[in-house]
């Protein structure tokens, strides 16, 4: 590194991402490597800067640089975004007085709109899982549960038994940076979950520290994501459906559909367990995609 100033300033910046924003240690270490880069170039152009003593000049030969290396837009606009966030707590601890981060603007990268899937082809999907199967019952529950309640992949393989209130019609979620939330569930999951008990209950085995996790394989532990993504993959190719899907596909489809059905954006924001509501404002755009691209089908000018 340049010097001890960036070593000490970016070891109290990794303490504020952890305990302040709560942010996992994957997250961290990306922030952290952003700021490595910086650091790097300076040290490689002979810039003896210290962190507080970056200019803008700096800045914009440092973009100049990731250009050149060939990362794409998307990357370029992470790093600086992770650049931006490293000058923000600068500022936020008085040890700069001025950002000069703020003048700089990110590639433009465009928003790339996620594929959703229609209530029909969420029916589709599940009616061609096989409930002869010792796992076909679990599949059911686990997508319903996913699609009616918007989870990201890691909230399900984690639910627990204890935090699903079936009275209330409620599931308390443990989300990202152990941020806890209440999501509501359909009385149609809760049918497939109590279905699935049952089996769960046959299980020849049950490991210790998987008793309380709701979904598990045939061996009593906790499934794995890459597991979700196989039983999502192949009943994708077993009704022959065309779209690129993911467990977080029916997120995005949860998200999609509330909100054409005249959901508040905040509500959904609390669901969904988005910090930022621009974060779920990405929805309202792939509604007015949907509407223009209907227009365009539908419309007898078009």
């Amino acid at each position: 590194m340049n010097s001890t100033s960036w070593d000490k300033l970016t070891g109290e910046y990794t303490i504020f991402l952890r305990l302040e924003k709560s942010l996992s240690e994957n997250s961290i270490e990306a922030y952290i490597n952003d700021v490595k880069k910086l650091d790097r170039y300076l040290e490689m152009t002979g810039t003896l800067t210290e962190p507080e003593q970056v200019t803008l000049n700096h800045l914009k030969g440092f973009i100049e640089w990731i250009n050149k290396l060939g990362m794409s837009p998307r990357t370029q606009a992470r790093v600086i975004s992770g650049i931006k966030g490293f000058y923000r707590f600068l500022l936020l601890e008085d040890i700069i007085q001025h950002d000069p981060t703020a003048l700089i603007e990110s590639p433009r990268i465009g928003r790339k709109l996620p594929d959703i899937l229609s209530v029909q082809e969420i029916d589709t999907l599940l009616a061609a899982i096989d409930l002869s199967k010792p796992e076909g019952q679990r599949n059911k529950a686990m997508l319903e549960t996913l699609y009616s309640c918007g989870l990201r992949v890691s909230e399900l393989i984690e639910l627990r038994i204890t935090n699903i209130f079936s009275d209330l019609g409620f599931l308390k979620i443990i989300g990202k940076g152990n941020k806890e939330r209440l999501v509501p569930i359909s009385q149609k999951a809760l049918k497939e979950i109590d279905l699935y008990r049952q089996d769960r209950r046959r299980l020849p085995v049950i490991h210790k520290e998987a008793e309380n996790i709701l979904f598990l394989n045939r061996r009593g532990k906790k499934l794995s994501r890459v597991m979700i993504f196989t039983i999502i993959k192949e009943l994708a190719k077993k009704i022959n459906l065309k779209k690129k899907i993911s467990p977080h596909t029916f997120r995005h489809s949860f998200a999609t559909h509330l909100i054409d059905g005249g959901a508040d954006l905040r509500a959904v924001q609390e669901m969904l367990g988005h910090e930022s509501i621009i974060t779920t404002e990405i929805y309202t755009h792939l509604d007015r995609e949907y509407l223009r691209d209907t227009i365009i089908q539908f419309h007898p000018r078009s």
